[in-house]
């Protein structure tokens, strides 16, 4: 290649990174706009909730959903600063600050849709949790509804003790152990499933696949997708392990078996024979002992019992459901879970 060509083959390249340095400095300027823009669109109806509240602490007609107060508010705002004053929005703006009453509680890692979901949680626990994972798993706002729709912060504490309702609300989901990271029941409405009268473990297996995101995000935090149907070659003889995970926290593999209806007693121990393996052949320095969760529509209480007896490996049983849960049937449960504490 000639010199002339040479010089005209890094001077595109030079030009290329030009266009790309340009781009990379546009994207930060914008996302720095707008995280700016963002805090101040909270921090001013952070203002404007305290001035509604100052308002109605000397004596007039307090701002209620649906008050003739409420419509006017709206109104009158909106007629003379435009849109963002809406009934629903203006009532969600006061019970901010009385939810949030010191500004230095407000983050700005949350926008105000953040916030307004976080609202429509009457329990302070509950709604502290959401919060806290917000911010420490970066949900975006469609990721916060997807798992307040899903109830995880009941699932969570119904999976473990009592103690976790506390913990929850302060610290959000703490990964010590094996037992962390289990749900019951876990929740897959976004494979598509439901709407089919029939599907096999391969569908559900495969829908979870192609959904790998929102799989994830109910898995919880921590797990990296490994594969599905992972060969185990024994004595010439082909095993396969339905879906892999490695978990970030833990530093152990996550095996998870499917089954599409009731989960028995020989599942249990085909998984104590895949984490045998794995512990002997897949891990490496610094990897800790191997996980296996066996998933199915149900299971039976005391034959689960009998067949986790006495295993050593780290073997766990939970269901999984094509549906949302049942708000009411769970906070029941949950409910009558905190009560039975208090009994003892």
């Amino acid at each position: 290649m000639e010199k002339k060509e040479i010089d005209q083959s890094n001077q595109n390249k030079e030009y290329n990174i030009l266009i790309e340095n340009v781009g990379i400095a546009l994207k930060n300027s914008r996302q720095n706009i707008a995280n700016t823009i963002n805090t101040e669109i909270v921090l001013t109806y952070w203002q404007i909730g305290k001035y509604i509240i100052d308002y109605e602490q000397k004596g007039n007609e307090k701002a209620e959903y649906g008050s003739n107060m409420l419509n006017k508010l709206s109104s009158d705002l909106t007629q003379k600063y435009g849109k963002g004053f809406s009934r629903s929005n203006v009532f969600y703006i006061r019970k901010f600050y009385m939810e949030y009453p010191k500004v230095q509680t407000v983050s700005e890692l949350l926008s105000w849709s953040h916030y307004v979901e976080l609202l429509k949680i009457e329990q302070s626990e509950e709604r502290s949790f959401y919060e806290i994972e917000c911010k420490k798993s970066h949900w975006g706002v469609r990721e916060l509804k997807r798992q307040m729709k899903s109830m995880l912060f009941h699932r969570l504490v119904l999976s473990s003790d009592k103690n976790q309702v506390i913990q929850l609300a302060k610290e959000g989901q703490i990964i010590d152990s094996p037992e962390d990271i289990l749900k019951e029941p876990y929740i897959f409405e976004f494979t598509g499933l439901p709407q089919l009268p029939v599907y096999k473990e391969g569908d559900l297996e495969e829908a979870l696949v192609n959904n790998l995101s929102q799989f994830l995000l109910e898995l919880g935090k921590g797990f990296t997708y490994v594969g599905r149907q992972q060969n185990i070659i024994i004595a010439g003889r082909t095993y396969k392990v339905d879906l892999v995970f490695y978990h970030r926290i833990l530093k152990c593999f996550v095996l998870i078996d499917l089954k599409r209806g009731e989960i028995q007693h020989e599942d249990i121990g085909q998984m104590n024979f895949y984490l045998n393996y794995y512990r002997e052949e897949m891990n490496t320095e610094g990897d800790t002992e191997p996980i296996g969760i066996v998933l199915g529509a149900y299971q039976d209480k005391l034959v689960m019992q009998y067949a986790l007896q006495n295993i050593s490996n780290q073997v766990f049983v939970s269901r999984y459901q094509l549906y949302l849960p049942d708000r009411n049937q769970i906070e029941t449960e949950f409910q009558r879970f905190l009560s039975n504490d208090k009994e003892r």
